[in-house]
């Protein structure tokens, strides 16, 4: 399944203003500062966003929210936030702000 190209558009208009780059990974499209992924608008719909692994367990908690699984295994640091969690500006605009503040957080690669 291709990411949804209506949700990549809003992501663009939420990090405007931002030095991003844009890099089709995982079956989404992803967003990087400075070389760290941010956000990405998934391939499976919704987003996957880079949270600050200590957090991972109570973002896990809130509606639309569950843990990142790859390769068969959760991995913190990492949610995914359904449809449902990003319909409305403000719901987009605080994932999207949580994404970046940690890529910021990072060393640049």
């Amino acid at each position: 399944m291709a990411y949804d190209e209506d949700l990549a558009n809003r992501l663009r208009e939420v990090l405007a203003g931002e030095r991003v780059d844009e890099n089709r990974m995982f079956g989404g499209l992803a967003f990087l500062i400075n070389g760290n992924m941010a956000i990405a608008a998934s391939g499976r719909g919704g987003l996957m966003v880079r949270v600050p692994p200590d957090d991972t367990a109570g973002l896990l908690t809130r509606d639309h929210v569950e843990p990142m699984i790859m390769a068969g295994r959760e991995t913190r640091g990492w949610v995914r936030v359904g449809d449902d969690g990003v319909r409305t500006a403000r719901q987009l605009k605080s994932w999207v702000t949580r994404g970046v503040d940690y890529a910021k957080s990072l060393p640049a690669k």
